[in-house]
């Protein structure tokens, strides 16, 4: 049988930290940013840890050798 391969997608848009969790950069932070609240581009800053049940989908089919 073939080795699975990972998504590319999925290479460039999450990582994996050293616990196993999922890392992803936060969405509605690239355009009209002068239309939103300070508080929602604070809170969209940086990276996020994925919640659990996501998490469990994105290890088994986008990211096996990770």
């Amino acid at each position: 049988m073939p080795k699975m391969k990972t998504k590319s997608s999925a290479k460039k848009r999450f990582r994996l930290t050293a616990t196993g969790q999922v890392r992803f950069n936060s969405a509605n932070r690239r355009h009209r940013l002068i239309s939103k609240r300070k508080q929602a581009k604070e809170r969209n800053q940086g990276t996020k840890i994925m919640a659990h049940g996501d998490a469990v989908k994105v290890r088994r089919q986008m990211l096996p050798n990770g």
